[in-house]
């Protein structure tokens, strides 16, 4: 039994010096790649997907396996300008055209991750930027962690699924919130929930 979390506003829980916004864990979502075709990987916008100095280096690493996978303009590019840039101080995937990340891959219509997919074929240990494993979760610095859902119009079909699976974002994150803060930390904040 773990002690109860620590509310320190009702819109969010506090668990080791982490804040959870309370849409996580109120809030179906289950993604529908079939409507959706993969939106967050190929969303307009001048910035790509957030990346550390650490996951730059392991994606250094697996670049010759990973690149092997990709569309020949996103090699072009990464051969040319490398895969990440940094704006305003902040590290990020680069895209083309400020939409597709250079790490699409496509499946007929639909956007997937190529650093993914060569990890499930068995040819990398990592799966893919912490950040991208999150997603519809994003992280923000605020005196610890603050999560929270980030809400784009393009993941409508996924909230609808959500509604009939009934999956909350903190279930359907889960594999990715147990690689960032830990099996403990997870089983935590769900006790603290179901509490």
């Amino acid at each position: 039994m773990f002690p109860k979390a620590n509310i320190v506003n009702p819109e969010f829980l506090e668990i080791e010096n982490v804040y959870v916004n309370r849409e996580i864990v109120d809030t179906n979502f289950t993604c529908d790649l079939s409507k959706c075709k993969g939106a967050c990987c190929t969303m307009e916008s001048d910035y790509g997907a957030p990346i550390t100095k650490a996951e730059i280096e392991e994606i250094d690493r697996i670049l010759p396996v990973v690149i092997k996978y990709l569309p020949k303009e996103h090699t072009a590019i990464i051969e040319k300008d490398g895969f990440w840039l940094e704006k305003q101080g902040e590290l990020m995937t680069r895209s083309l055209n400020n939409r597709a990340c250079v790490f699409v891959i496509w499946d007929g219509d639909i956007a997937k991750c190529g650093i993914e997919r060569a990890y499930h074929d068995g040819k990398i240990d990592f799966i893919k930027p912490v950040s991208c494993h999150l997603f519809p979760i994003r992280i923000s610095k605020f005196g610890g962690d603050v999560l929270r859902f980030e809400k784009y119009s393009e993941c409508q079909p996924a909230l609808e699924k959500g509604n009939k699976t009934l999956i909350k974002i903190l279930d359907f994150c889960r594999e990715s919130l147990e690689r960032m803060y830990g099996k403990k930390w997870f089983a935590k904040t769900k006790e603290s929930v179901n509490d």
